[in-house]
């Protein structure tokens, strides 16, 4: 059982859990997880694509919406049990990393559940895969569906009153990428009520008299918070981050006045829970927890720095960075400079607290760490993330290199001659096509990176967008495909490379970093391949965590 909502009436819960199909209830279950594990044999069969995601296997597990009453002996419920919708051979949710999931919510009368789920899942081969909303009462019957686009919707919300439901809408069309929109759904359409605003909605909530809707959105590193009325309009700043990013964002839906509650966080401070009013007067924001004050205080990490540039390999645009100094920084001294390349490509370096990447971590042993967030990021317009399509690496390289010489040109403390860059799922990528096309590096770093661009398009868990971007499938050898592929430029590998990945991970498969590390062998340049048996496309674990932070930064002190 899991994501857990209260009914209005505080009387019944509602959630989601994975079900074999076909099963109507808890004993049903029971009987066919016995049958599978009893089987004498053990396959994997599959009819359609995709057949994985991040790290598992797909299997005939379906994700159910569930309603538990709360009286003495009473059994949960499935609503989706025996309905044609469960039958659909595309049927699923939204698929995540260990599991499928449902955005489930109550009527505000609590007769029935708005959700969200997909049936044309098996398209997802050669088309976008739809999300739409659903509709179904408690006391039984099909589902009703609310909408029918070409479109993904998520976090269905009725309004404090009861008489709006909202969701984020994300539309398709040719763009691989496209904003994350707010809006109300009514006759089945949804009226958006930020098409004027050039940023992706993160999370919302309603303010108690249903008038206005605050929501989250990237900005240049940060996250802020900003408010929309009801009825659309202009988007306006309601909490601006100056450091760090606002996430979470709940609103009480009964209080007498707006108070909005938030993680907080940045890169040198992790999240914490604080409470903005609005309006938002001289108090500013009051934190309700302080879990991190006595250890933070001995540790020497300083605020991350801002700085743009108007690139020229960009074609012009401006490109903004964020730089992290080491501890006992002194700028009179030269320090080696870490170019760090952030995954997706559609994200953004952000004024936040990290693990993968932790920008003080990585600068500790006495680097300057520069992030560059290239054309292709998140949080700078719709169109500047989708100048990426078609051009997968070519330009954010050019920015990424135009990024570190204008570093070391503006700040006197970076040792010019001594520079290296690592990356990690797209930003290894990165890592090594700048193994393919320059020496300025001292040595590289590739994490679950992409080697050959064709042979992950047959291999990776997600097919479809690569086609997009590309402009076409592997077959139909468009310029991206001929042009823009590191292992058809093996001939010029020479950088020292540490190359590390995860044994399950299926977004960047291990074959991936196996070929790499096969034209690094062939081209006898200087590496070093890690591979991490237990890890998916992330290193979770602790220990391998610190195992990896050490690796790298011997390896960093080898080459610089």
């Amino acid at each position: 059982a899991r994501n857990p909502r209260w009914r209005p009436d505080g009387k019944a819960i509602l959630f989601i859990s994975s079900v074999f199909p076909g099963a109507m209830n808890d004993d049903d279950n029971k009987r066919l997880a016995k049958e599978k594990k009893d089987r004498k044999y053990k396959a994997r069969v599959y009819d359609s694509f995709p057949v994985r995601n991040w790290d598992r296997w797909i299997d005939e597990m379906q994700t159910h919406v569930v309603v538990q009453e709360l009286g003495d002996g009473a059994k949960p419920k499935d609503l989706l049990a025996g309905t044609k919708l469960e039958a659909e051979k595309g049927f699923g949710g939204r698929i995540g990393s260990g599991s499928d999931d449902i955005d489930a919510t109550w009527s505000p009368d609590g007769s029935a559940v708005v959700f969200v789920a997909t049936t044309d899942r098996t398209s997802a081969a050669f088309a976008e895969t739809t999300i739409q909303l659903y509709r179904v009462n408690v006391s039984g019957g099909e589902p009703e569906p609310l909408t029918k686009e070409n479109a993904t919707f998520g976090r269905p919300t009725f309004s404090p009153d009861g008489k709006t439901l909202y969701a984020v809408y994300e539309p398709f069309g040719p763009n691989v990428y496209n904003l994350t929109r707010l809006a109300a759904i009514e006759g089945g359409k949804p009226r958006v009520l930020t098409a004027s605003f050039d940023g992706s909605v993160g999370g919302f909530a309603i303010a108690p008299d249903s008038k206005t809707i605050y929501l989250t959105a990237e900005d240049a590193g940060h996250e802020n918070v900003y408010k929309v009325s009801s009825s659309g309009g202009s988007v306006a700043m309601a909490v601006k981050a100056t450091e760090g990013c606002f996430t979470n964002l709940a609103v009480p839906s009964k209080a007498s006045t707006s108070a909005l509650f938030l993680n907080w966080d940045s890169a040198n401070h992790p999240p914490e829970i604080v409470r903005v009013d609005d309006p938002i007067g001289a108090r500013g924001r009051k934190y309700l927890t302080d879990f991190n004050q006595d250890a933070l205080a001995k540790i020497d990490m300083a605020p991350v720095q801002h700085f743009w540039f108007t690139s020229q390999g960009g074609k012009g645009k401006r490109i903004h960075n964020m730089y992290v100094t080491p501890p006992n920084f002194d700028p009179n001294k030269k320090y080696p400079l870490l170019v760090v390349m952030h995954g997706g490509p559609h994200s953004q370096w952000r004024d936040n607290w990290g693990l993968r990447w932790n920008y003080h971590l990585l600068a500790a042993p006495g680097y300057v760490v520069l992030l560059t967030n290239y054309t292709g990021s998140t949080g700078f317009g719709e169109k500047f993330a989708q100048d990426i399509q078609g051009d997968p690496f070519i330009t954010p390289a050019n920015e990424i290199n135009e990024a570190a010489d204008e570093a070391i040109k503006k700040f006197p403390f970076i040792d010019g001659s001594r520079q290296a860059a690592a990356g990690a799922s797209y930003g290894g990528h990165l890592a090594n096509w700048l193994e393919a096309t320059t020496t300025r590096y001292k040595c590289l770093v590739a994490h679950a990176g992409s080697m050959n661009l064709e042979s992950q398009w047959g291999s990776s868990d997600s097919i479809y967008s690569r086609e997009k971007n590309a402009g076409g499938p592997p077959w139909e050898p468009t310029k991206t495909w001929a042009e823009q592929n590191p292992i058809r430029m093996a001939k010029n590998f020479k950088t020292p490379i540490l190359v590390t990945v995860g044994e399950n991970d299926f977004r960047v498969p291990l074959n991936q970093s196996l070929e790499n590390w096969a034209a690094l062998q062939r081209m006898k340049v200087p590496g070093r391949l890690i591979v991490f048996p237990e890890e998916n496309h992330w290193i979770l674990k602790g220990e391998n965590g610190r195992f990896y932070y050490t690796e790298l930064y011997a390896w960093l002190k080898k080459w610089l």
